[in-house]
């Protein structure tokens, strides 16, 4: 796992899927995601390699349920004993009480699906998972980042969710907007279980003040973020 500061408050954790990110207000830390299964550890290392101890972290909040995002929280949760946030449409998947639904994949997704496939660890016997999430709703406000307000974006999964910190211009979009690693551009996320719900949240999104804007996949944008997601948004006509 690679980890880099994208703002002094704010560091990237890479895996080899996907990406998560802390929050530093002071000496508590916010992690905003947790990578696959079996992150717990390398992400408690991250924290202690920015200056911290696990238990600096008082909250994992989780943008959505996919595998690549939620994998790791049960294990760092017990590490740290941070309290796990989700949408509450993703929050029973999260906890294991049903299956949640797959994507519907365009075409040109699937090979790009298989590959990722690829890169994530085996699953376990036992899915390792967390027994308490709190459940959250779009515009709520947690209590870091001077108020982050939670912004619903619905379309990857039902319940996918943003962080917005408009105090800091800092926007978390999940796996709702993306960059590109061909290029870098501001993208779309793929995987989508209703594409025309998500190209909508991205155009939410991208009304949003921002400077930064940091996605669940490829490398963020440090300046001039809003501007970026509108340009990248007007490619994605709502119907």
């Amino acid at each position: 796992m690679d980890a880099f500061d994208v703002t002094p408050r704010l560091r990237l954790l890479r895996f080899p899927v996907g990406q998560a990110y802390l929050w530093r207000d002071g000496s508590a830390l916010t992690l905003i995601d947790a990578g696959a299964a079996g992150a717990g550890v390398p992400i408690a290392d991250a924290v202690r390699g920015w200056g911290h101890a696990p238990e600096d972290v008082r909250r994992v909040v989780l943008t959505h349920f996919h595998e690549d995002h939620v994998g790791g929280a049960a294990e760092f949760a017990r590490l740290s004993g941070a309290e796990v946030y989700a949408h509450r449409l993703d929050a029973p998947y999260i906890r294991g009480e049903k299956p949640g639904p797959p994507p519907v994949y365009e075409d040109w997704e699937r090979p790009l699906h298989a590959q990722a496939l690829t890169q994530l660890p085996e699953p376990l016997p036992e899915p390792d998972l967390p027994s308490t999430v709190v459940e959250l709703e779009d515009g709520d406000t947690l209590d870091f980042g001077d108020g982050a307000r939670i912004v619903g974006a619905p379309g990857h999964t039902d319940g996918s969710i943003a962080v917005h910190l408009p105090h800091h211009g800092v926007l978390l979009t999940g796996d709702a907007v993306a960059a590109s690693p061909v290029d870098g551009q501001v993208v779309l996320g793929v995987f989508n279980l209703d594409r025309e719900r998500a190209v909508a949240s991205f155009h939410r999104l991208a009304e949003l003040e921002s400077d930064v804007a940091c996605f669940g996949h490829g490398d963020p944008v440090v300046a001039g973020a809003a501007e970026a997601l509108r340009t990248a948004a007007s490619g994605y006509p709502l119907a």
